[in-house]
């Protein structure tokens, strides 16, 4: 049976939602649509085909005048909350764009609340959604070359042409680790299989930087079972740029994987790649392991029926029908929304920050 679904907030965001992602998931079925904003409102519906008792400028009119099971919030950050608990009080399940909210204390009155109604929440962490991060998941998880120690991953993009005051990214507050590293901060947290316990953030910006907050930083970050992140970002970097997943090279006691993923639009997957290259053995001769070739191999990626957005709406859908917990549910998220709020705190306390439990 198909999941019925009221959409809000069509911004640039969310109109891309509705046009590329919703319609390739056949279970699916799209109710209603919401944004305040008379203009964005009449935009889609005219480029959906809507009829106008299905758009609405309030959700709670949606609710009222629609028969539907679940509510997605495309709206602005600062609208995520709010929205949530409306859905969740008139009984409607939820699906969330991240980041979920601006703390975790905010978070976790949402996730209380989904709990105590028995409604399914759940954040889109898109970037666990693509073919080389499961791929990368799955073999370190089986250890196919030992434990992991140490990892580097590189995000580098340029966004930084428009004026000063003339594009709302700048504006965001951490436009770095909360728009962006998020997707990384999860996508570690997924591949390691391991969670973050402190963090240290060493703000970088160069003069050229048009963004408020940070656009670009490194950072250390800390696991729990040992393993330990170097990680760096940038939106203003002139460098060659990175895929969005980023560059990942995870070194293990037998050698390093190599991947990048998410090479482009909403479920682009060319280009997506996953190599193992492996530590010779030590040879009975006594030589020395750098004296010997390296070996390394492309791996194939794992074949996925959904990518993207369209692997959370689908994971969404399934959860919902079948009562489970999903993959990122609101409480299951609380740790990469963790993880981004100590990176922030350690950008102005300029010290090591541990990251609260979830």
């Amino acid at each position: 049976m198909a999941l019925r679904l009221i959409q809000v907030g069509l911004g640039g965001w969310g109109h891309d939602w509705a046009t590329h992602v919703i319609p390739t998931v056949p279970v699916i079925d799209r109710v209603a649509v919401v944004d305040a904003d008379p203009a964005t409102l009449a935009k889609a519906q005219e480029s959906l085909g809507l009829r106008d008792d299905q758009c609405f400028s309030q959700l709670g009119a949606a609710l009222d005048a629609v028969d539907a099971d679940a509510v997605l919030v495309t709206a602005t950050v600062a609208a995520h909350i709010p929205l949530a608990v409306q859905a969740i009080e008139s009984g409607k399940h939820v699906l969330v764009e991240k980041p979920f909210a601006a703390t975790v204390a905010e978070a976790r009155t949402v996730v209380e609340l989904a709990e105590q109604r028995g409604r399914t929440l759940m954040v889109s962490q898109n970037y666990r959604h693509f073919p080389a991060a499961r791929t990368a998941a799955r073999l370190v998880a089986e250890q196919l070359l030992g434990p992991v120690a140490a990892v580097r991953v590189d995000f580098r993009k340029w966004a930084n042409d428009a004026p000063v005051g003339a594009n709302r990214h700048y504006r965001l507050v951490h436009p770095l680790l909360y728009d962006m590293a998020i997707h990384h901060f999860d996508l570690m947290r997924l591949v390691l299989g391991q969670e973050p316990v402190r963090v240290y953030t060493q703000v970088t910006d160069p003069p050229w930087s048009n963004f408020t907050d940070e656009a670009s930083a490194f950072l250390t970050i800390t696991f729990d079972r040992g393993a330990v992140v170097s990680y760096r970002g940038s939106w203003v970097s002139p460098g060659t740029p990175t895929t969005w997943s980023g560059d990942w090279h995870l070194e293990c006691e037998r050698g390093e994987i190599y991947w990048t993923g998410r090479t482009g639009g909403a479920a682009v997957t060319d280009g997506e790649t996953l190599r193992v290259r492996r530590q010779p053995a030590l040879a009975s001769t006594g030589a020395g392991r750098a004296d010997q070739a390296h070996t390394e191999d492309a791996v194939s990626l794992a074949e996925l029926p959904f990518v993207g957005r369209a692997g959370v709406l689908a994971e969404f859908a399934r959860a919902v029908a079948e009562g489970d917990e999903p993959e990122t549910s609101g409480r299951r998220n609380l740790g990469s929304l963790a993880l981004a709020e100590a990176a922030a705190r350690s950008a102005v306390s300029g010290q090591v920050e541990p990251v609260e439990s979830a």
